[in-house]
């Protein structure tokens, strides 16, 4: 009985031997194939899956990560192929590990590989054009990840590819032609980039299934070869950037399901008589120039119908099939009018948004603009202005009272003066306040869940203030109201804090919120960024100014969401406007008053002065040293760093973390305990000039607040240690990417250098005009402006700076700036106002265009300066030919004639005749059509040098010696301008070991 036993647990054993070795068997990979991996794995940064000899068996990767549903690690092989007794990667999908590498070359080496799937990573680089030589691929999809550059035209070469995911990326530059050779392309995915030019005629040859192109800076009209893709079920163009109209062909694809446009400018147009579009469930055509009537067969769309912000006008259909309209209805902002239709007023479980229209209410629609599931607010024409929002939001329709302030805890409980404004909105919906209202519209259509107020995550943002921590939120329009307040000037401050998309080094920190804000109907923002370009990271608090009149005592802010931003990145869905907190103060004077302007001038000055002190205390002054005084002590905007903090987050000074040196003393990147990745200005006790330009960039700087200004952390006194620090800025200074060597990797594509120039004029604007202390920079040049890891500008070293005083002008004693920057009244007679900063901005803009530099710029035949050959190109009407060769034909030809016609308005040798920096913001954005600056009728051509920089030939006492010897520098070029943040030689070997 005992050996029977044993003999079945033989057996078993070697039935279970024989399974294990099938199993492996049927999974064998070419070593060839097993190394490739193993390599693939550490491109990817993941190294320590070089151990992995079977990448078939999915078990070896198992991690805690796996529990998250948003992960998937799933490695497929195939023993069918080949013929070769081996199995064969067939398919890598990595999704949502947050993989920090580069995509792998080596991809293109397995023999079999037909899916590539790294959705959802940290991936930075760009695409390998060895994929060009993958022969059986069949699908690429690399959404939500940090690749930049183009798209490989090798790409063009996979003609197996089926499917392109290149969504919610960094990814510039023009569609390359060669995608049109993709004839078995069904899906091309490639919104929430930031793609330019027109698209290539060449793709009109696909038929494609799914495109979608929204969040670009493409040019041009919408292509009519899209109406010819007999196949196309899913169309998306939010903000593409394409003009108008919408082709007719488009209406009649009876395939189609899913059509969303939005945002497009250029010719207007109206719906076709007739449309095929039978399957259609979702029908968004948002603030898309259309006028006209509704036609029937668009009231047939499905679940979705968004035609809000038109020109549509007429009545809506009374006799439409009660079964055949659609749940979601906007139909906001437009000119319809007539009777509402009972058919809607009958409904229920739907949503329909005939807000700002010009319907005919009567009875109690008067008052109750919420009828069932319509939403009414502001639909009649008699009520269409800032008075006729009452009866909605308020009972009675006479104010008790006037209000001089309005607080707001957006999507929280009453905090303070701030009042609760908690309510969960519906699709389209209004609720009011003791003062004021809101009104909101848009539905979440892509989200799992729809949240209209959400509340941060304690474990993710601990710090924030209770402000902060609530928020509220709109997938398109959000409108809040102030009533029954008192005529007059306002300060509206609103308060931002992103507390949805996160701050690390994951997937999610790369999604993108992106919005409008106007007030009083006035647009003050474009494109606000909360996290990226505002706040700089997720769970900072950032508060937006602005000055504001009232009238009919009722103030109206309007968050408009553009179709910009990412809508798969953390998560899909919309990412439309959010909101903190909102308050509204009452100027008695029209202007913020003299009183508090004096008292901060004097904190600033007391401020220098402590600091004056503690430095000759210390003996930086030439004082005798004694015992040693804390900076905290200091009421400073400002922190203080000890000795030994900075010497743990630059590892003592090590030379491998020196980023700079000039004659101040040196640079050097650090990190702090908390993970904040700091540069630290190290001042040399023995330069005096140092001194003064630490006292000055201390009292600036620590009082200023702007995304476009480099951020300073603090300050360090302690012993003879004497160090600012800050910000650490990844891509070192504009001056580097433009005149660093050719070898550089970075290279600034024509949307990158608009948006540089666009963030510097804004900073000045700020600085002039904005900030409360006003205050002139004296040395504003490529050097002094920092691009940070999203090369955003930030004007950085305030050590030159001086407070414009209420006199228009001041002669200075002191000149101080850099040669070829300073603006000629200023270089040759010390005669200073921010006119001299806008000088300097022009030049800084024309570098930009050009890519030359005007330290750099040598005499030629007609001309002897940088700005010189600009007039003489103006002259021969050749301004084109001053855009840096480097970009090809790959740039926006009108954004470059405007940014050189505002140069060439800026560097007017008259102070008189430049324009505000508020001017020049507004007319880089196209809100302001300027005029083309034109050269003095009585000056010749010829005599051009003489009429733009006159000073550069003259041998003027005041200019120094050191002045004119600057112009062989090579980035730093000053008589006594402030120590460049980032002084590096362009040689230098840290920037180019850098990661």
């Amino acid at each position: 009985m005992i050996s029977e036993r044993c003999f079945h647990v033989h057996v078993v054993f070697l039935a279970l031997c024989c399974l294990s070795m099938l199993e492996f068997g049927a999974t064998q990979l070419p070593q060839e194939e097993v190394v490739l991996f193993q390599q693939i794995a550490e491109k990817l940064g993941r190294p320590d899956w070089k151990n992995v000899n079977n990448p078939c068996n999915n078990a070896s990767f198992r991690t805690t990560q796996n529990d998250d549903v948003n992960i998937s690690i799933n490695i497929t092989c195939n023993c069918s192929v080949g013929n070769d007794g081996f199995c064969h990667i067939t398919s890598i999908i990595l999704t949502g590990l947050s993989l920090p590498g580069v995509l792998p070359p080596e991809l293109a080496n397995l023999p079999y590989l037909e899916i590539i799937g790294l959705t959802r990573n940290y991936l930075n680089g760009t695409i390998p054009p060895e994929w060009g030589s993958s022969k059986r691929l069949t699908k690429i999809s690399l959404t939500g990840n940090r690749l930049s550059g183009k798209i490989p035209k090798e790409i063009g070469d996979i003609t197996s590819l089926q499917e392109l995911f290149l969504e919610a990326n960094q990814l510039s530059g023009e569609i390359p032609p060669q995608l049109g050779n993709l004839t078995n392309l069904k899906t091309l995915v490639l919104s929430s980039n930031n793609f330019s030019g027109a698209l290539p005629d060449s793709i009109s040859k696909l038929n494609l299934k799914d495109f979608r192109i929204s969040d670009n800076s493409f040019t041009g009209k919408i292509p009519d070869f899209i109406g010819s893709w007999t196949e196309l079920e899913t169309v998306r163009m939010y903000a593409s950037g394409l003009d108008g109209p919408i082709p007719p062909g488009i209406f009649s694809l009876k395939n189609l399901s899913d059509l969303r446009i939005s945002d497009i400018a250029g010719t207007g147009s109206a719906f076709p008589p007739e449309g095929n579009m039978t399957k259609i469930g979702i029908l968004v055509l948002r603030n898309c120039n259309l006028s006209g009537q509704i036609p029937a067969y668009v009231g047939k769309t499905g679940t979705h119908l968004d035609l809000s912000f038109n020109n549509l006008s007429g009545e809506i259909e009374h006799d439409l099939p009660s079964t055949t309209n659609p749940t979601y209805m906007f139909l906001t902002h437009n000119l319809l009018r007539g009777s509402v239709p009972t058919w809607m007023l009958q409904k229920k479980n739907k949503y329909y948004d005939l807000s700002y229209n010009n319907f005919t209410l009567e009875g109690s629609m008067l008052n109750d603009c919420r009828q069932n599931s319509v939403n009414l607010f502001q639909s009649s024409s008699a009520g269409n202005n800032l008075s006729g929002v009452i009866p909605c939001l308020k009972k009675q329709t006479t104010c008790q009272e006037t209000y001089y302030h309005l607080g707001i805890n957006c999507g929280g409980d009453k905090f303070s003066t701030y009042q609760t404004d908690k309510e969960n909105s519906a699709v389209a919906n209004y609720f009011n306040g003791d003062n004021w209202g809101v009104s909101s519209t848009g539905d979440f259509m892509d989200n799992g869940e729809k949240h209209y107020v959400i509340t941060a995550d304690d474990t993710k943002f601990p710090n924030l203030s209770p402000l902060y921590k609530t928020a509220r939120l709109s997938p398109l329009s959000l409108t809040y109201y102030g009533f029954c307040l008192h005529n007059g000037n306002y300060h509206v401050k609103l308060h931002f804090a992103e507390i949805i998309i996160t701050d690390d080094a994951t997937y999610s920190s790369l999604g993108r919120r992106i919005f409008d804000i106007y007030i009083q109907g006035d647009l003050k923002l474009k494109d606000f960024n909360i996290k990226d370009e505002e706040a700089k990271g997720s769970g900072k608090e950032i508060v937006k100014e602005f000055s504001t009149n009232v009238t009919n005592n009722t103030l109206e802010i309007h968050f408009y969401w553009g179709g910009k931003g990412t809508t798969n990145i953390p998560e899909k869905g919309t990412y439309g406007p959010l909101i903190s907190a909102i308050t509204v103060d009452y100027i008695r004077k029209g202007k913020i008053s003299k009183g508090v302007v004096i008292a901060i001038v004097a904190s600033v000055v007391c401020l220098i002065v402590l600091v004056l002190g503690i430095l000759w205390r210390k003996g930086f002054l030439g004082g005798k040293t004694s015992s040693s005084q804390d900076l905290r002590d200091l009421d400073l905007q400002t922190g203080s760093f000890t000795l030994r903090q900075i010497k743990a987050a630059t590892n003592n000074f090590h030379i491998s973390n020196k980023i700079g040196e000039g004659g101040f003393g040196s640079v050097y990147k650090g990190q702090l305990s908390d993970g904040t990745i700091i540069a630290v200005k190290q001042l040399s006790s023995k330069s005096k000039q140092g001194n003064r330009e630490f006292i000055t960039e201390m009292g600036m700087i620590s009082a200023l607040r702007h995304p476009n200004l480099v951020k300073l952390y603090g300050c360090c006194i302690e012993g003879n240690q004497l160090s600012l620090v800050y910000e650490y800025m990844e891509n070192n200074s504009l001056a580097r990417a433009l005149f660093g060597p050719e070898d550089y990797p970075l290279q600034l594509d024509w949307p990158t250098r608009h948006k540089i120039c666009v963030g510097i004029a804004r900073g000045l604007a700020y600085l002039h005009e904005e900030s409360i202390l006003k205050i002139v920079h004296r040395d504003i040049k490529a050097t002094n402006v920092l691009l940070d890891k999203d090369l955003n500008p930030k004007i950085s070293d305030f050590g030159l700076a001086k407070l414009d005083e209420e006199e228009d002008t001041h002669i200075s004693t002191r000149i101080a700036g850099t040669m070829g920057y300073m603006a000629p009244e200023y270089a040759m007679h010390g005669y200073l106002t921010d006119k001299a900063d806008v000088y300097s901005f022009g030049v800084v803009a024309l570098e930009i265009v050009s890519g030359k530099s005007i330290t750099k710029y040598r005499p030629k035949g007609d001309h002897i300066h940088l700005i010189d050959w600009a007039y003489v190109q103006q002259e021969r009407g050749n301004l084109m030919d001053l855009v840096d060769p480097r970009l090809g034909s790959d740039f926006n030809q009108e954004e470059a004639m405007l940014m050189i016609n505002v140069s060439l308005l800026c560097t007017n040798a008259s102070p008189t005749l430049r324009p505000i920096m508020s001017a020049v913001v507004s007319m880089l954005e196209g809100r302001t059509i300027m005029q083309v600056p034109i050269s003095d009728p009585h000056i010749p051509a010829d005599s051009l040098n003489i009429k733009s920089t006159g000073y550069c030939v003259q041998e003027e006492e005041s200019l120094s010696q050191s002045l004119i010897a600057s112009m062989d520098q090579q980035f730093t070029a000053s008589s006594e301008s402030g120590a460049d943040l980032y002084p590096i030689n362009p040689d230098s070997e840290y920037w180019n070991k850098r990661e």
